[in-house]
């Protein structure tokens, strides 16, 4: 799975649909809205936001091109990442900002410890800041540059140290870690294709490999491998009351696109490596992280599966929507998980929905039709 934005920008056009769309340049504001809990869908040329509980939209922002969305770190904002760069979105009033990190193809964000850390792919630029400050307008921040532009990702730790994968744009290697003064410390090159990142308990940082992960904590980094020569491990989902890191598990080195029936589970205290067999495949968008730690994968089957974390045992499972496949372009729209607190939200792009889930009772609270197909679903962490 490719995973850096492309410069795709399509012509820009209005919404007549249900909630007040964002006016282009020049036009007079929209009137203030107050969104409860605020959840935020892309689709081709905009975003949805909606309110958390009803799944009403609030509005929709017109907003050409392939666009990409994740919470910023407060209970106010998300993090648009568009062509230039990361916008600003106050998601409790609806209103895209014209506050922007610059960078050209802004990729992953990661919050952790009070602090979110963005990579801009196409400098290599890192940048980390306190979300609490985006309500005064763009922060500065504290910046680090890669020594050469890559697809990667970097994650501030709560004694400033500051994790930061390896690599140029023609291969990933691993990851180093810089102390506070930014010096380095700890490096390892025994990472290819390195992507992602998880953090479990204890602040023991998880990065994905092609043939296991990479983990740090107390200082050291730790190579755990996969059980195959090629189990590449990409995407990762952690929870801070847990030691377990989920991830994904793909064995096919030359597969066009291997749609993946297995997960692995990460025990960063004891180091083991897991995979679990399930009957059903998923994609980088379907793994997530309940409020006790339980392992959440949305399956093709159109359910919501739910997993021991330590075992890997089936707990439960909710079935959302009509079975689904995979597309193979990775910026097509296919079903998304994001979870928050109790709740787990899930898109249908094929019906045009938006769903609602209570984690505790197992059942489907709410769900919206929409006027687009959505792609990528995200929110504010807090409320």
């Amino acid at each position: 799975m490719r995973t850096r934005l492309p410069l795709l920008i399509s012509a820009a056009f209005l919404l007549a649909a249900c909630g007040s769309t964002q006016p282009q340049a020049g036009a007079a504001p929209p009137a203030p809205v107050t969104v409860e809990d605020p959840i935020v869908t892309t689709f081709d040329g905009g975003l949805h936001v909606l309110d958390g509980t009803t799944l009403k939209i609030a509005r929709t922002i017109a907003l050409p091109g392939f666009n990409r969305v994740n919470p910023a770190g407060d209970a106010r904002h998300v993090l648009v990442s568009t062509a230039t760069g990361f916008r600003v979105l106050d998601a409790a009033s609806a209103t895209l900002k014209a506050d922007e990190f610059k960078g050209a193809k802004p990729g992953h964000v990661v919050r952790h410890a009070g602090r979110t850390v963005l990579f801009s792919d196409g400098t290599g630029q890192v940048t980390s800041f306190d979300p609490a400050a985006l309500a005064e307008g763009l922060p500065q921040g504290e910046t680090y540059t890669a020594a050469a532009p890559h697809h990667g990702v970097a994650i501030e730790l709560a004694n400033g140290e500051l994790v930061v994968t390896v690599g140029t744009e023609e291969s990933r290697t691993g990851i180093l870690v810089l102390d506070r003064a930014r010096k380095e410390i700890a490096r390892s090159e025994q990472c290819p294709g390195v992507h992602g990142e998880a953090t479990a308990r204890g602040e023991a940082v998880v990065i994905g490999c092609e043939d296991g992960v990479l983990l740090y904590k107390g200082g050291t980094i730790t190579k755990i491998a996969s059980p195959d020569p090629y189990g590449r491990i990409g995407n990762q989902a952690g929870s801070e009351g847990s030691p377990i890191v989920l991830g994904d598990y793909k064995k096919d080195k030359d597969a066009e696109l291997e749609r993946p029936e297995r997960f692995s589970l990460i025990n960063t205290e004891t180091g083991k490596l897991t995979v679990v067999p399930v009957g059903h495949s998923y994609t980088f968008r379907s793994l997530g992280r309940g409020p006790g730690g339980e392992a959440l994968i949305l399956g093709t089957d159109g359910a919501l599966h739910v997993y021991d974390e330590e075992s890997g045992k089936e707990l439960s499972s909710v079935k959302v929507m009509e079975a689904w496949t995979e597309p193979l372009e990775w910026q097509q729209p296919r079903p998304a998980l994001f979870v928050r607190g109790g709740t787990a939200y899930v898109s249908e792009p094929a019906g045009r929905k938006l769903h609602a889930v209570d984690l505790a009772t197992g059942k489907v609270t709410a769900s919206v039709a929409l006027p687009e197909a959505p792609n990528e679903i995200s929110g504010v962490s807090g409320h």
